[in-house]
């Protein structure tokens, strides 16, 4: 441990370990059931601990006042606290979700659920003897405030997240987007101080946390987004271990709800959506039994565009976004897969219209296999509810399917792709081969075809020679025939052939 406390890379290792003590009772997959909630335990027991000891150094020793819950920025009940648990060797994973709901119920408003569903006292999986291994290796370090910073232990917290993503690819694509593409995103909606994000499919919370990241290395005052950051995750154990993440990386207040977007949207005011300046996600690729039942009538007005397929609910996230974005300063950017860009029917006729609204800004074709889950490629498209001026009437379309690392099990986005992405994104211009600036009259020609190729055609690089150089190849060839005609010669010649 350095003077400023725990270091990235210990931290992280640390955190690793612990799930590794898990594997083989426990299947990958669920690691991050149980992981998650005792770090966040452990936490909040240390922080209580660093936050008793000031007051009692204030107070002179006064014990009384030290407990009052002015003091705490979480309650944590008798017997409920990390060190009470440490101390059972029986009946652990009991002990363990007792206290975990008594700390849930003492705060209602900002923990309710935060510890998820997680089957602590399945003795099958979680004996106590591996429960009190679990426990012992976390209590080597101490997670309070002074010994491990906010963003130390936000950055270990989604470095566990990943390592659990790469574990379980499959499964990982519905909590966890790859960061490069997040930071892609971020980069391109710009966030500033005092604006509301908002992302309708949050997973984990990872592009919540990347705009915040982005205010800061903005030079902003990321206080001035408490109270603005906002999300909504269907899955129980993901909105909980998004609502962890965000206190971990030291944010105070927000809001992750967790429901079902498309069917019950969180935040609205009677019939009428909440909107927001920024809105960001990366939605489950054409989602079958999205909720098309309950759209037909849907009191908010999400189907304005069309009604998107029972078997594909991409375009009812890209409409519930729209309808999300801030009247004025609205912008949106939204990972789909590349079918939404060309397929027709019900969708063919919801591009039109959203084309005819003069909203779509561009449209960022990925490279193959940077997703969990899925070796599809996607795209990014991006709305804004004001284009500038030169650039209404238009679509920039990019080609970017070249930008990766190729891996064994996945490719990456690298920096350096996610820096070109951006330059030809913030140009806004034509560059051969990858980006073009397309009018909507062609791509009304089009049929609303938005498919890339149809408008950024690749550059064939074909190596050109001068004359010289191919009469020197040309004669080059014709001598090494000739020799080939000789050497056969000569080898009939010894069996007697010629």
């Amino acid at each position: 441990m350095s003077e400023d406390g725990l270091e990235l890379n210990q931290l992280s290792n640390h955190l690793w370990e612990a799930a590794n003590i898990l594997r083989g009772p426990v299947d990958a997959a669920d690691f991050k059931t149980f992981i998650f909630p005792l770090l966040f335990f452990k936490r909040i027991s240390d922080v209580y601990d660093e936050e008793l000891a000031d007051a009692l150094e204030e107070s002179d020793g006064d014990r009384q006042y030290a407990l009052f819950p002015e003091n705490h920025r979480f309650q944590i009940p008798d017997d409920c606290h990390w060190d009470d648990v440490r101390k059972k060797t029986t009946n652990v994973g009991k002990a363990l979700g007792r206290a975990m709901r008594e700390i849930e119920k003492a705060n209602p408003d900002t923990l309710y659920g935060i510890f998820g569903d997680a089957q602590w006292t399945n003795k099958d999986r979680l004996s106590d003897a591996l429960l009190c291994d679990l426990i012992e290796h976390f209590s080597k370090l101490p997670l309070g405030n002074k010994a491990a910073r906010a963003d130390v232990l936000g950055q270990s917290y989604e470095y566990l997240i990943k390592k659990f993503a790469d574990a379980t690819n499959k499964k990982a694509g519905e909590f966890y987007t790859p960061r490069s593409v997040v930071n892609l995103m971020a980069r391109i909606l710009d966030p500033r101080e005092s604006e509301t994000i908002y992302d309708p499919a949050c997973g984990t919370g990872g592009m919540l946390i990347e705009a915040i990241h982005h205010v800061r290395e903005a030079g902003g005052n990321i206080k001035t987004l408490w109270g603005k950051l906002f999300g909504q995750e269907k899955n129980l154990t993901t909105s909980a271990i998004a609502r962890m993440n965000l206190f971990l990386h030291g944010v105070e207040d927000f809001q992750v709800v967790r429901g079902d977007t498309l069917r019950q949207p969180a935040f609205h005011t009677g019939d009428s959506l909440a909107t927001f300046d920024c809105v960001i996600a990366n939605p489950p690729f054409s989602l079958e039994k999205w909720g098309d039942d309950v759209w037909t009538s849907d009191p908010y007005g999400r189907n304005f565009a069309g009604m998107p397929p029972a078997k594909s609910g991409d375009y009812a996230w890209v409409q519930h976004m729209i309808m999300s974005m801030a009247p004025k300063s609205g912008r949106m950017a939204v990972v789909l897969p590349h079918g939404a860009l060309f397929r027709m029917g019900a969708e063919g006729k919801i591009r039109k219209k959203l084309l005819g609204m003069d909203s779509l800004d561009a449209v960022i074709g990925l490279g193959q296999n940077l997703f969990y889950g899925t070796g599809l490629a996607a795209c990014i498209m991006v709305f804004r509810q004001r284009k500038p001026a030169k650039y209404r009437k238009k679509v920039l379309i990019i080609d970017a399917s070249r930008e990766f690392k190729k891996g064994r099990a996945q490719n990456e986005l690298l920096p350096e792709h996610v820096d070109q992405i951006y330059q030809w994104y913030e140009a806004h211009e034509d560059v051969e081969g990858v980006a073009r600036l397309v009018s909507l009259d062609e791509i009304k020609e089009n049929n609303f075809n938005l498919n890339i190729p149809r408008y950024v055609e690749p550059v064939v690089e074909e190596e050109a020679i001068s004359v010289a150089e191919a009469m020197a190849n040309l004669k080059t060839s014709l001598e090494q025939a000739y020799e080939a005609e000789d050497r056969l010669k000569e080898l009939l010649g010894k069996d007697g052939l010629v």
